[in-house]
């Protein structure tokens, strides 16, 4: 059961008139068909700020079909684009058939100078997922579906302590209530840890290394990220400590419009941990194609790599992507295998959206040997 989640409503409801000529078309006569060419013709300078709101659909035989609204902000701080890093602010909520809702606040948001860096999400949803068990060989079919009232913050609040080092402290809330595990089989799936509902909240500290302009569209740079956390609350259930890290790079090679990125992580937990918050692979970030949490364990290594033409040669607003991935999950590090290592590839199409801020619109097709996922969203996957 793949999940088809994301932009497609938008993605074709705007690109559309585009594709078929570039002066104005007849559907620019009445408001809403203004709203859409102004919307996909923005020619506003790099330094104004910028709401944009536009439905989204999705479905899932979980979920059935799912409806939803998403609105990004894009500025930088004292509309300066010589010194300060493009901030963003995206707030996504859906509703479903089956009335499953929720919502979700994303931030990546400098001050004047770059120097404050609030870097995180929040969200709240009420929302079916699938889990295959715990471990690397986990078995693709028959999995449990547990639905549940899930809360999470996770937060940095960081300050430059050097050119493009940034230093500070982490929380990471996670609540899980009113949890439920339906089950095809069961005898095919043991009650994890925190299979009842669980509360954690982690705290630690951040190291961050960000020479990025324009961290929706990096076309040269560095991103690294070391963090150390550990749990605070319910410590007579849930005694665990977590590193991790994400280290990321960005070249262009020949031409501006073409780049190559690179990203590296992991993530390594020792203590007992509830099953929500365990490492996990895949979604529309990492490891593209497969179920996000498709494999979930104390410890991950992922890797990825994804050749970018931000436009194509012969287009002004089009261009396309090629990626691919390896990863896998394991109990201890000393028991990562290279025989379970999974494989994720794909392409993708670009649309550029914000022309001055050179923000593109995303749809991406991930393969893996399970099968496929299909993604949107504003911005590349990292």
């Amino acid at each position: 059961m793949k999940r088809v989640l994301g932009c497609l409503m938008g993605f074709l409801w705007i690109a559309g008139p585009v594709m078929a000529q570039e002066h104005v078309p007849k559907i620019a006569r009445n408001a809403i068909g203004r709203f859409i060419y102004q919307t996909l013709n923005d020619t506003s300078s790099a330094a104004s700020s910028r709401v944009l709101i536009f439905p989204t659909a999705g479905y899932a035989p979980e979920t059935s079909l799912e409806l939803g609204v998403r609105a990004f902000s894009l500025y930088y701080a004292n509309d300066d684009t010589l010194v300060n890093r493009l901030s963003e602010l995206v707030l996504y909520g859906f509703v479903t058939l089956r009335g499953q809702f929720g919502a979700q606040l994303e931030n990546a948001v400098y001050s004047d100078q770059n120097t404050y860096y609030l870097l995180g999400r929040a969200r709240y949803q009420q929302f079916p997922l699938l889990y295959y068990g715990i471990g690397p060989q986990t078995r693709p079919g028959n999995p449990a579906l547990v639905s549940s009232s899930y809360v999470q913050i996770r937060q940095r609040a960081l300050r430059k302590v050097t050119q493009n080092w940034y230093a500070g402290p982490e929380i990471d809330f996670q609540r899980l209530q009113n949890v439920t595990f339906e089950r095809t089989d069961p005898d095919a799936v043991v009650l994890p840890l925190g299979g009842r509902g669980s509360t954690t909240l982690e705290l630690g500290g951040t190291l961050v290394y960000d020479d990025r302009k324009n961290v929706l569209n990096v076309r040269k740079g560095a991103f690294f990220e070391a963090a150390a956390l550990r749990n605070l609350v319910n410590t007579s259930t849930y005694t665990f400590q977590r590193l991790l890290f994400d280290g990321r790079f960005y070249r262009p090679l020949g031409k501006a419009s073409r780049v190559l990125a690179l990203q590296a992580t992991g993530m390594f937990i020792s203590g007992n941990v509830p099953f929500n918050s365990l490492a996990l692979l895949g979604g529309e970030n990492t490891m593209r194609g497969y179920y996000m949490g498709r494999y979930r364990d104390k410890n991950l290594l992922a890797a990825q790599a994804e050749l970018r033409w931000l436009p194509f040669a012969f287009s002004r607003r089009w261009g396309g992507t090629l990626f691919g991935g390896l990863g896998t999950v394991a109990p201890s590090v000393s028991q990562f295998r290279v025989n379970q290592i999974r494989w994720a590839v794909g392409g993708g199409a670009r649309f550029l959206f914000f022309q001055k801020k050179d923000v593109y619109l995303r749809a991406d097709l991930g393969i893996t040997r399970e099968g496929t996922g299909l993604y949107f969203s504003l911005g590349e996957a990292f």
